[in-house]
Protein backbone atom coordinates (compact mmCIF):
# COMPACT_ATOMS: atom_id res chain seq x y z
CA UNK A 1 0.00 0.00 0.00
CA UNK A 2 1.35 3.50 -0.46
CA UNK A 3 1.72 6.09 2.06
CA UNK A 4 2.70 9.15 1.41
CA UNK A 5 4.62 11.19 3.79
CA UNK A 6 5.44 15.07 4.51
CA UNK A 7 6.88 16.44 7.38
CA UNK A 8 7.57 19.84 8.69
CA UNK A 9 10.91 20.54 10.70
CA UNK A 10 13.20 23.60 12.34
CA UNK A 11 15.23 24.35 10.04
CA UNK A 12 17.59 23.48 7.32
CA UNK A 13 19.77 25.75 8.50
CA UNK A 14 21.28 23.33 10.75
CA UNK A 15 23.00 20.14 9.77
CA UNK A 16 20.45 18.40 11.92
CA UNK A 17 16.75 19.79 11.64
CA UNK A 18 14.15 18.70 14.39
CA UNK A 19 10.84 17.52 13.58
CA UNK A 20 8.08 19.37 14.27
CA UNK A 21 4.67 17.64 12.40
CA UNK A 22 4.12 14.33 10.51
CA UNK A 23 1.54 13.40 8.18
CA UNK A 24 0.84 10.60 6.41
CA UNK A 25 -1.92 10.01 4.01
CA UNK A 26 -2.40 6.13 3.26
CA UNK A 27 -3.94 4.56 0.38
CA UNK A 28 -6.73 2.69 1.46
CA UNK A 29 -6.37 3.06 5.50
CA UNK A 30 -6.72 6.12 7.40
CA UNK A 31 -4.27 8.52 7.78
CA UNK A 32 -2.12 10.01 10.56
CA UNK A 33 -1.12 12.93 11.40
CA UNK A 34 1.16 14.02 15.09
CA UNK A 35 3.00 17.20 16.62
CA UNK A 36 5.52 17.52 18.49
CA UNK A 37 5.88 19.51 21.44
CA UNK A 38 9.31 19.03 22.32
CA UNK A 39 10.96 19.92 18.94
CA UNK A 40 14.01 22.68 19.53
CA UNK A 41 11.67 25.82 19.20
CA UNK A 42 14.98 28.07 19.32
CA UNK A 43 15.49 26.48 16.06
CA UNK A 44 12.94 27.28 13.84
CA UNK A 45 13.52 29.48 10.96
CA UNK A 46 11.90 32.35 10.00
CA UNK A 47 9.64 30.90 7.21
CA UNK A 48 8.93 28.40 10.04
CA UNK A 49 7.69 30.78 12.40
CA UNK A 50 5.66 32.69 9.87
CA UNK A 51 4.45 29.76 7.83
CA UNK A 52 4.56 26.50 9.64
CA UNK A 53 3.91 27.12 13.44
CA UNK A 54 0.62 28.91 13.02
CA UNK A 55 -0.56 25.83 11.50
CA UNK A 56 -0.43 23.65 14.50
CA UNK A 57 -2.96 22.90 16.89
CA UNK A 58 -5.83 22.10 14.55
CA UNK A 59 -5.99 18.73 15.31
CA UNK A 60 -7.50 17.69 18.77
CA UNK A 61 -5.20 15.32 19.78
CA UNK A 62 -2.50 15.43 17.67
CA UNK A 63 0.50 17.12 20.34
CA UNK A 64 2.67 14.36 21.61
CA UNK A 65 6.64 14.01 22.75
CA UNK A 66 9.19 12.53 20.71
CA UNK A 67 8.67 9.36 22.77
CA UNK A 68 4.76 9.18 22.62
CA UNK A 69 4.88 9.76 19.11
CA UNK A 70 7.53 6.78 18.41
CA UNK A 71 4.34 4.80 20.17
CA UNK A 72 1.40 6.21 18.22
CA UNK A 73 3.64 5.94 14.67
CA UNK A 74 4.18 2.14 15.42
CA UNK A 75 0.55 1.78 16.63
CA UNK A 76 -0.25 3.10 13.05
CA UNK A 77 1.44 0.98 11.29
CA UNK A 78 0.72 -1.90 13.19
CA UNK A 79 -2.90 -1.25 11.87
CA UNK A 80 -2.19 -1.20 8.39
CA UNK A 81 -3.75 -4.00 6.56
CA UNK A 82 -0.84 -4.64 4.15
CA UNK A 83 2.92 -3.69 3.76
CA UNK A 84 3.41 -0.04 3.40
CA UNK A 85 5.62 2.07 0.40
CA UNK A 86 6.38 4.92 1.74
CA UNK A 87 6.53 8.05 -1.10
CA UNK A 88 8.14 11.46 -0.03
CA UNK A 89 9.24 14.30 -2.01
CA UNK A 90 12.03 15.60 -0.30
CA UNK A 91 14.69 13.24 1.04
CA UNK A 92 14.49 15.33 4.93
CA UNK A 93 11.12 13.60 5.19
CA UNK A 94 12.39 10.18 5.01
CA UNK A 95 15.01 10.62 7.14
CA UNK A 96 12.84 12.67 10.02
CA UNK A 97 10.78 9.42 10.00
CA UNK A 98 13.82 7.31 10.87
CA UNK A 99 14.65 9.36 13.35
CA UNK A 100 11.30 9.62 14.82
CA UNK A 101 11.54 5.76 15.52
CA UNK A 102 15.66 5.80 16.20
CA UNK A 103 16.06 4.18 12.75
CA UNK A 104 14.20 0.79 13.80
CA UNK A 105 11.65 1.04 11.33
CA UNK A 106 8.30 -1.00 11.75
CA UNK A 107 8.33 -4.33 9.95
CA UNK A 108 6.17 -4.20 7.81
CA UNK A 109 7.58 -0.70 6.04
CA UNK A 110 7.92 -2.90 2.34
CA UNK A 111 10.15 0.04 0.60
CA UNK A 112 10.39 3.65 0.40
CA UNK A 113 10.64 5.85 -2.82
CA UNK A 114 11.72 9.57 -3.67
CA UNK A 115 8.54 10.51 -6.14
CA UNK A 116 10.44 12.00 -9.39
CA UNK A 117 10.23 15.87 -9.29
CA UNK A 118 9.18 16.35 -12.97
CA UNK A 119 5.62 15.14 -11.95
CA UNK A 120 4.47 18.24 -10.27
CA UNK A 121 4.93 19.85 -13.11
CA UNK A 122 1.90 17.74 -14.80
CA UNK A 123 -1.47 19.27 -15.10
CA UNK A 124 -2.70 15.75 -13.21
CA UNK A 125 -0.39 16.28 -9.90
CA UNK A 126 -1.01 20.32 -10.41
CA UNK A 127 -5.50 19.10 -10.09
CA UNK A 128 -4.72 17.08 -7.06
CA UNK A 129 -2.57 20.01 -5.24
CA UNK A 130 -6.03 22.51 -5.75
CA UNK A 131 -8.58 20.08 -5.01
CA UNK A 132 -6.64 19.43 -1.69
CA UNK A 133 -5.76 22.29 -0.46
CA UNK A 134 -7.81 25.42 0.75
CA UNK A 135 -7.67 28.37 3.11
CA UNK A 136 -8.69 26.01 5.96
CA UNK A 137 -6.11 22.84 5.02
CA UNK A 138 -3.22 25.25 3.40
CA UNK A 139 0.54 24.05 2.25
CA UNK A 140 2.94 24.01 4.97
CA UNK A 141 0.72 21.53 7.03
CA UNK A 142 2.56 18.61 7.06
CA UNK A 143 -1.16 16.23 6.55
CA UNK A 144 -2.43 18.57 3.71
CA UNK A 145 0.84 18.58 2.65
CA UNK A 146 1.02 14.58 2.38
CA UNK A 147 -2.68 14.42 1.28
CA UNK A 148 -1.75 16.89 -1.87
CA UNK A 149 1.11 14.43 -2.52
CA UNK A 150 -1.13 11.07 -2.48
CA UNK A 151 -4.06 13.38 -4.06
CA UNK A 152 -1.40 14.59 -7.36
CA UNK A 153 0.59 11.44 -7.35
CA UNK A 154 -2.99 9.26 -7.69
CA UNK A 155 -4.12 11.76 -10.66
CA UNK A 156 -0.69 11.59 -12.32
CA UNK A 157 -0.27 7.86 -11.97
CA UNK A 158 -3.75 7.37 -13.98
CA UNK A 159 -2.55 10.28 -16.41
CA UNK A 160 0.12 8.37 -17.46
CA UNK A 161 -1.41 4.96 -17.75
CA UNK A 162 -3.52 6.63 -19.90
CA UNK A 163 -7.08 6.40 -17.26
CA UNK A 164 -9.42 9.39 -16.65
CA UNK A 165 -7.55 12.08 -14.34
CA UNK A 166 -9.34 14.84 -13.84
CA UNK A 167 -12.38 13.05 -12.68
CA UNK A 168 -13.04 11.68 -8.89
CA UNK A 169 -10.22 9.79 -8.20
CA UNK A 170 -10.87 6.19 -6.48
CA UNK A 171 -7.99 4.55 -5.64
CA UNK A 172 -6.89 0.99 -6.24
CA UNK A 173 -5.00 -1.49 -4.29
CA UNK A 174 -1.48 -1.90 -5.49
CA UNK A 175 -0.09 -5.53 -6.40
Amino acid sequence: MLVFLDTEFTSLARADPDLISIGMAAVGASDFYAERIDYRHDDTSEFVRTDVIPLLGKIPGAACTSVELASRLRGWFDALPEPAIIMYDFLIDWQLLQAAFAGDLPPNVDAHQLVDHKMFRHSAYKLGEVLTYSAAWPPHHALADAQALREGYLRWQAAMSGRAWNTPIVPTPDK
